[in-house]
């Protein structure tokens, strides 16, 4: 895993940590609908696109014609 697979899935992982202490602590109510849950699909998009190489938001850039990095 390169440095930037790595820092992918722990930025990943710690947005994820934050919402989850947050939500045990009684900070925030993620049982309810809301716009945390939005953040919890960016955290998890991060985690596993650092694991897996496949990211949904590359791929629908590519298909609107932005290059590739190299």
């Amino acid at each position: 895993m390169n440095a930037q697979r790595l820092t992918t899935t722990i930025a990943g992982l710690f947005i994820l940590v934050s919402l989850a202490l947050a939500h045990f602590q009684g900070q925030v109510d993620l049982s309810k609908i809301s716009w945390l849950w939005f953040t919890v699909f960016v955290g998890a998009n991060l985690f596993q696109s650092g694991l897996t190489r496949f990211c949904l938001m590359t791929n629908i850039l590519i298909k609107l014609g932005v290059k590739r990095a190299t």
